[in-house]
């Protein structure tokens, strides 16, 4: 694959291009449509086609990434969160399915995340693939394809699209990092307890519970 099959003319340099989406890996994107080209209908087509989720940013395609650990992981937070969400009525809990499309033609898709009923006149969900609602919170459970530049950039563009609480969870680590805004944050260990706030009062789970049974990746023999 050369660069002039990827590149349309307004994104001259490939390189430049992927720093800008956080460094992430050239197989993740997808060139059809041409890069810089592709809308809402795109990620929803190929979701539909193919049951790959791709997100969308500056017209790009980039692949979302899940392992079977991650979601494990998500699956718990998902359980938790939703039965607290159910029993008080405070909202939408969804998984690593549910797409959103923040300002800016830009759609990303948390792992887990929580819409308040604030955001659904009269507790109606919409019926759009990709609703433009914002996550009050959003979790990313990070793979071993993420990077930091890439996490940072979805970190900020939660907290600019109007996100109250974002929560990252690192398995290799076994740790959750609460942000309350891209500058302020918090981590949690096994023994520590991850708690809602403000946006969800009263909801605790222990973070020991998120990786429960879940052990080291074993390294692949050569």
């Amino acid at each position: 694959m050369s660069v002039a099959d990827v590149a349309p003319p307004k994104l001259k340099y490939l390189d430049e291009v992927l720093d800008r989406l956080g460094g992430v890996a050239l197989d993740r994107i997808r060139v059809h449509p041409p890069m810089g080209t592709a809308t809402v209908d795109d990620v929803v087509e190929i979701q539909e086609r193919e049951n790959r989720l791709f997100e969308l940013v500056e017209g790009i395609l980039i692949e979302k990434i899940m392992g079977y650990t991650e979601s494990q992981i998500a699956a718990r937070l998902i359980i938790a969160l939703g039965a607290y969400a159910d029993a008080h009525d405070l909202g939408v809990v969804t998984g690593e399915g549910g797409m959103f499309r923040l300002p800016e033609n830009l759609v990303r898709i948390p792992d887990v995340a929580f819409a308040s009923w604030d955001q659904f006149p009269e507790h109606e969900l919409p019926n759009e693939a990709v609703p433009e609602i914002v996550p009050d919170l959003a979790v990313e459970v990070i793979s071993e394809g993420n990077t930091q530049a890439e996490m940072t950039l979805k970190l900020q563009e939660y907290f600019d699209a109007g996100s109250t609480l974002v929560w990252f969870i690192d398995p290799k680590r076994k740790t959750v990092t609460a942000y309350s805004s891209p500058t302020r944050s918090k981590m949690l260990a096994v023994g520590d307890v991850l708690e809602g706030g403000k946006l969800l009062p009263g909801f605790s789970m222990q973070v020991a519970d998120l990786f429960k049974n879940i052990k080291p990746a074993r390294k692949r023999r050569k």
